[in-house]
């Protein structure tokens, strides 16, 4: 029954029930047991800590689609994540992990925050990649944190190397990757959990959600940039995106 509803996505009455569902702003994180759960892209979009939101039919069918070939070009290269597979448009079947409270940045380029933090103008292409972490939590707005902090919050020195030692071979995989196909990576978001193994697993999503890419050429938006600052329509820049990375129309 559980593979057959997985093979046609059709994962909720009877499966998950009694178990808790997570909602996050861009996706629900649904059980299926203890070794797996169900990730279902939302159409929300926020923005600035939530003050900014609207909805855009297809974004949650754009990031899961678009995450699930991300995952799968990481996989093929070596890198641990939690994808199993697709299990519906918007949905896709992942791993259980339990979460660091880390947001790991990876920086190509100058752009959003860390223009307000060096006197270099957006754009310029930094001599090496730069590593931030930032604490997952809500009510703190998600500051940034170093070592130190992290270490007083539980996490260990060895854990945070070895995800900035993950986070910086996924930066060198996709950059190749993207500038093959006329992209500039300028930053992305990710963040890590350990299975029931105990190893450092790559979890969440890799999606225009939660990184900045520009069009080579032009330097277009591709991101969710459109959305904040009002560049154009969203949903456009998501297919362009997605069509960059599968050769398909949507």
């Amino acid at each position: 029954m559980i593979k057959q509803a997985l093979k046609t996505g059709v994962i909720y009455t009877n499966m998950v029930i009694q178990m808790e569902v997570y909602e996050g702003k861009a996706k629900k994180v649904i059980p299926i047991d203890d070794t797996k759960v169900i990730l279902e892209f939302k159409d929300d979009a926020t923005a600035f800590d939530g003050k900014k939101k609207a909805q855009f039919k297809g974004k949650g069918w754009l990031n899961a689609q678009i995450s699930a070939v991300l995952f799968r070009v990481l996989e093929e290269r070596g890198v641990k994540t939690h994808f199993i597979g697709v299990a519906g448009d918007n949905r896709l079947i992942a791993e259980r992990l339990e979460m660091y409270p880390l947001e790991v940045v990876v920086r190509n380029v100058v752009a959003g925050s860390l223009k307000k933090r060096l006197p270099l103008e957006e754009g310029t292409e930094l001599p090496e990649p730069i590593v931030e972490l930032y604490y997952k939590d809500d009510a703190l707005h998600d500051p940034m944190i170093n070592h130190y902090h992290a270490r007083i919050l539980g996490i260990s020195e060895d854990e945070l190397r070895e995800m900035e030692s993950i986070a910086l071979k996924v930066n060198e995989i996709l950059r190749e990757y993207f500038r093959e196909r006329g992209i500039i990576l300028v930053d992305f978001k990710l963040e890590f959990g350990k299975n029931g193994r105990g190893e450092i697993v790559l979890g969440d999503e890799i999606s225009p959600d939660t990184c900045r890419f520009w069009d080579a050429e032009t330097k277009e938006s591709l991101d969710k940039d459109v959305f904040r600052f009002d560049k154009g329509d969203l949903i456009s820049a998501y297919e362009r995106l997605y069509e960059r990375l599968t050769g398909e129309s949507v």
